[in-house]
């Protein structure tokens, strides 16, 4: 058990919540503060010892303690009842406030709170005990009228979104709304439509946005597989493969990224980070590539069969790079599946859990930081838990000391 260390003032606050309260016993005093009742009875016996060492003068034992005067005790006794009270004020405020937020489905103000109970224990206390500033609650109180105003224009809105809602059959989302709003002669912004719909609960039928990253081209001529579902590469700059995936960021928005993998080390030695799936997303991913590992002449480059990969532009710039182009078959993911569990572990470990980013550069930055960890830092189970860097540097070891 992890002893508790109190301060002088809290003991003798303790000591003082009993002997003002006669009425109560030494363990629902404690029972209130906290604290083991055979500690608070130390506490006031140590008190009541202390008491009778004062009141006590022993000549033989030199100059004693001078006796308090009445009128010093009645003083003390005094601040004691008032601290007492104003302990307990600082409870019921206290037990008041936990009722008051306890239990409630919507966020309450805790402005509201003070508002509420001004009368019964001053506005400077509430602020005082919920460690609010005074100033910010009178600002809020004098901006009561106007925020009334606009809890009534979002009932009056509510209602008439209700309407429309009903009349969809229950199918039409915040943009569908907005519009029907609009076309009722209401000027309305979609944001203020969106966030009383979901404070209400109101919610559309919409299917989750399934979002297409490989599309095949159908003049593309054919490439053959010359990877066989096999992922792997006896040394480095060998085998690549490459794949797209979306990056969910804001508001329904994504960017994509495009990352080359040495299949030898599982190395990412380029990528491409942009809003659009142009061809341009994928060659920028194969140039950092080539400048990573000095060249690519006579490796094999691995991908699906997305548009990307298969239009003209992508085949003349791996001939310029001396790369040989492979394709799994159409539609089949198990033949580029290490590229597609690599994007996976990448969004699992960026997201932890959460749907999507905030915005573009805080997507760009997480993702960014995730690849440079992943080359450098990261353990990878195919590496016997090596980073891949660190998995390439022992290669180079082993084969010089051979």
């Amino acid at each position: 058990m992890v002893m508790k260390v109190y301060s002088p003032e809290f003991k003798a606050d303790a000591v003082a919540l009993y002997v003002n309260n006669p009425g109560r016993t030494i363990r629902s005093v404690a029972d209130d503060l906290g604290v083991n009742h055979e500690t608070l009875r130390n506490w006031i016996n140590a008190h009541r010892a202390r008491q009778r060492e004062q009141v006590a003068d022993d000549p033989a034992a030199g100059p004693g303690v001078p006796v308090p005067s009445e009128n010093m005790l009645e003083k003390e006794n005094k601040q004691l009842r008032a601290r007492v009270r104003e302990l307990e004020t600082e409870r019921e405020i206290l037990r008041r406030a936990a009722k008051y937020f306890g239990g409630r489905d919507e966020l309450v103000s805790r402005f509201q709170f003070v508002d509420d109970h001004r009368d019964a224990f001053g506005v400077k206390r509430l602020c005082e005990v919920l460690g609010l500033s005074r100033s910010r609650f009178y600002r809020w109180s004098a901006a009561s009228p106007a925020r009334e105003a606009r809890r009534r224009a979002d009932e009056d809105l509510a209602a008439r979104i209700t309407v429309i809602h009903a009349e969809s059959d229950e199918t039409y989302g915040s943009p569908r709304v907005t519009a029907e709003l609009r076309a009722c002669g209401i000027a309305v912004n979609h944001k203020r439509v969106e966030r009383v719909m979901r404070e209400r609960g109101i919610v559309g039928v919409h299917l989750r946005r399934r979002v297409r990253t490989t599309v095949a081209e159908p003049s593309a001529v054919p490439v053959p597989d010359l990877f066989g579902r096999d992922f792997t590469a006896a040394v480095v700059n060998t085998k690549y493969m490459g794949d797209i995936t979306y990056l969910p960021v804001g508001d329904g928005e994504f960017l994509y990224l495009a990352t080359v993998l040495d299949c030898f080390s599982r190395r990412v030695v380029g990528w491409s980070i942009a809003d659009h799936m142009r061809t341009d997303l994928v060659a920028d991913a194969l140039r950092m590539a080539a400048a990573t590992r000095g060249g690519l002449g006579g490796a094999i480059f691995h991908s699906d069969h997305g548009a990307q990969y298969t239009s003209k532009q992508f085949a003349d710039l791996c001939h310029e790079l001396g790369v040989t182009q492979s394709m799994g078959a159409v539609g089949t993911s198990a033949d580029n599946a290490a590229c597609e569990s690599f994007h996976a572990t990448l969004k699992r470990e960026t997201l932890k859990g959460a749907r999507r980013w905030a915005g573009a550069r805080a997507c760009r930055l997480a993702v960014f930081r995730w690849l440079t960890r992943f080359n450098t830092w990261r353990r990878h189970s195919a590496n016997g838990h090596l980073s891949p860097i660190s998995y390439e540097r022992r290669s180079d070891s082993m084969t010089l000391a051979a």
